[in-house]
């Protein structure tokens, strides 16, 4: 008689064989096996969150040439969008040949790195990945530096200059100063680090080196065509697309929390700090630069108000790790009062940035740069502010003399300013033969 199998049956045969198969295959739990495990997974989980932040970092590519396209004119649009898609395009290749060498690679003086050109010191599959991700997400910081130049030289540059100039900084202007300052997050060990200067994100590394880039190139090109008076007066030319021009700085603030707090390249709670003192000064330079402008022109002027989320975004960048909430507050208000005051002084000064880009990055990266150490939470001494100071000033020696001298190289060999009747026709068609706006006419 055959015998009738219940489900009984089975749940017990399955306990009996999975007993046996425990009992041959013993696995033995000890703390040091919890530790690997729970180490293994912290560092993928760094691996993730240094990656996502890159994308956001990135992202805000598509911030920049929005802000700079939306603040200057329809006929200049195309060539906004081609400097900040080659921009990143040529920086990528220069940073990764030569860039990240000089930036992180080994160093024995402390100026620069002679190690890991053409990003050789990934030994392949087997070896240790994380010089991928490091690669990544400092490629996409270096790309930012180059193209804060964009806007400040816009509607009146060459093409073909502009290409080697992105080139350049990518390649060395940014890494020289960049191996000073951040050198031993992998092989290097700067000078500058070494003094225990403090800008975790790159209030000076990257946004001053950009802000004083620009300003060389601005000064070396000269103002655009109509810009200044016969008297020397001042003259808007205004943007022709506002509303592009805030979406840009929505997504750079959206792109803000990959930028300050993926420079932990650690995803752990330290983060959550900083996200909050990133958006709070980000808020309160859109509050300061809104009533300083309500004052000036009697008006709460948009262009102003928006660049001055971007000053307490830049602001912050240097000490969002090492400020309270209050005091990103504090440094968020400053940096939207200084970049009013700067874009009109540096207007008077005859030096046309069409998108404000030296006050915005080169200005209120040095404030935020001395902020770090003035609202610093360990303590503030004077042996601190000293190398606040000696950073600032060494950034923009480097950065401004270097790059001026570039400028001016490369405006007396291929050239660095169209002419003036191509200027006035734009450099869209004329260097791209294109128009960013078909079949609606333009107005010069």
């Amino acid at each position: 008689m055959r015998k009738k199998i219940t489900p009984v049956t089975v749940v017990l045969v399955l306990l009996a064989a999975g007993s046996a198969f425990a009992a041959d295959n013993i696995v033995e739990i000890t703390l040091e096996g919890n530790a690997a495990a729970v180490g293994n997974v912290q560092t993928n989980l760094n691996f993730i969150w240094t990656l996502i932040a890159a994308a956001l970092v990135f992202f805000m590519q598509a911030g920049f040439a929005m802000v700079e396209s939306g603040f200057t004119r329809a006929k200049s649009a195309c060539n906004i969008m081609m400097k900040n898609l080659l921009d990143f395009s040529m920086g990528s290749i220069a940073f990764w040949a030569i860039g990240f060498g000089i930036m992180f690679g080994t160093t024995r003086t402390g100026w620069f790195g002679t190690t890991d050109f053409f990003l050789s010191g990934w030994t392949g599959p087997d070896g240790d990945q994380w010089i991928l991700a490091f690669w990544m997400f400092q490629c996409v910081f270096a790309a930012t530096a180059a193209t804060i130049v964009s806007g400040a030289v816009a509607e009146r540059t060459k093409f073909t200059g502009y290409l080697v100039y992105s080139a350049v900084v990518c390649a060395f202007i940014y890494p020289v100063f960049g191996s000073w300052a951040w050198g031993s997050l992998l092989n290097g060990n700067g000078w500058l680090e070494a003094k225990g200067f403090i800008d975790f994100a790159g209030s000076t590394v990257v946004h001053s080196i950009g802000g004083w880039c620009a300003l060389a190139g601005a000064i070396v090109l000269g103002p655009r065509k109509g810009k200044y008076g016969p008297r020397g007066e001042v003259r808007a030319i205004p943007g022709h697309n506002i509303p592009m021009a805030a979406i840009g700085v929505f997504i750079l603030w959206f792109g803000w929390f990959g930028f300050n707090p993926g420079s932990t390249t650690t995803g752990d709670t330290s983060i959550a700090m900083i996200f909050v003192n990133t958006n709070l000064s980000a808020a309160a330079g859109v509050l300061s630069a809104m009533l300083v402008s309500w004052l000036m022109f009697k008006k709460p002027d948009i262009g102003m108000s928006l660049n001055g989320a971007l000053a307490g975004l830049v602001g912050i960048t240097a000490g969002c790790a090492n400020v309270t909430p209050s005091s990103a507050i504090i440094i968020g208000l400053i940096s939207g009062v200084l970049v009013v005051l700067s874009v009109v002084t540096i207007d008077r000064m005859h030096i046309d940035d069409p998108v404000g880009a030296v006050s915005v990055h080169g200005v209120c990266g040095a404030w935020g740069t001395l902020a770090a150490g003035l609202f610093n939470m360990e303590g503030v001494t004077a042996a601190i502010i000293t190398t606040q100071l000696i950073g600032i000033a060494a950034a923009f020696v480097w950065a401004f003399g270097t790059a001026f001298i570039l400028f001016k190289v490369i405006s007396m060999t291929i050239g660095l300013r169209v002419s003036e009747e191509d200027e006035l026709l734009g450099v869209d068609i004329v260097e791209h033969g294109a128009h960013a706006y078909n079949d609606f006419q333009t107005m010069n």
